[in-house]
């Protein structure tokens, strides 16, 4: 049986999406069942859900793939260098690890990207501008990123048939958990401008694995969240056929951010 736009509506009716929420969605769209549409039903139901006010999230990342080309330094070779097509956030595409909801959202009309690459945002609504305006170019997870303003504006994170260990906001619990030795990764990114590809060398807190040597070999992600969720502080539900949770931004990161600090340290 097919699934209609209204029948999702209803759903994240159900399970707590209110008019005006600020809502960061992870979507295995797959799991949903048959959706009309398919998953440009998904994001017209979010937007019904939140209505005029509200505004829908996603985490798209960057589907650049050159990374294995760096050198020690973090430096791209010369030989590679006229190759890479540097970061457009009108047009360059969302990571696929992510599945396809970023990049149907990232090419839904009015949606706009925020400038860091790698922990670009989408958004699509009212407060679309705010959110991806002015995103740090170094340390992306951190304060002034679309992550902090998820947390300081009262937004909440939705988890639709998707895995506990990919909820982005634990990247910026990662960055303001106060734990000795995190890894700082330093990599050369190619930005594409009205002259031509301009690189430049970036700084982050390396995520790729565990943040610090402390937590090697340690499924964290997962961790916090199952934790949280023992907590009752979620609503639970299905959207389409999908089991999904929806929590606030800033009870999932404070849980976080206390769980890194008391494994790590």
């Amino acid at each position: 049986m097919f699934l209609t736009r209204s029948d999702l509506a209803g759903d994240l009716s159900a399970l707590g999406v209110a008019p005006g929420d600020i809502v960061m969605v992870h979507a295995a769209v797959s799991t949903m069942g048959e959706l009309i549409n398919g998953p440009d039903t998904l994001i017209d139901s979010l937007r019904d859900a939140v209505g005029a006010s509200g505004t829908i999230m996603g985490y798209a990342d960057w589907d650049a793939r050159y990374e294995a080309l760096l050198d020690a330094d973090g430096r791209v070779p010369e030989l590679w260098r006229g190759q890479i097509a540097g970061f457009d956030p009108a047009r360059s595409r969302a990571v696929r690890d992510n599945g396809v909801f970023p990049e149907f959202l990232r090419t839904t009309t009015g949606a706009l990207r925020s400038g860091n690459p790698g922990a670009s945002v989408v958004a699509l609504g009212a407060r679309a501008e705010w959110l991806t305006n002015g995103h740090p170019l170094d340390y992306g997870y951190g304060p002034g990123s679309p992550f902090a303003k998820l947390v300081e504006t009262g937004g909440r994170v939705l988890m639709i048939g998707a895995p506990l260990d990919t909820m982005t906001l634990i990247h910026h619990a990662e960055h303001i958990a106060r734990i000795a030795d995190k890894r700082v990764k330093r990599w050369e990114v190619p930005f594409a401008t009205g002259d031509g590809t301009e690189w430049r060398m970036s700084e982050e807190f390396d995520t790729s694995d565990a943040v610090c040597p402390q937590l090697d070999g340690v499924d964290y992600f997962t961790a916090i969240v199952s934790t949280y969720l023992e907590s009752g502080q979620e609503r639970r539900g299905n959207v389409g056929k999908a089991p999904s949770v929806l929590m606030e931004a800033k009870g999932i990161l404070d849980h976080a951010v206390a769980w890194l600090e008391h494994a790590a340290n």
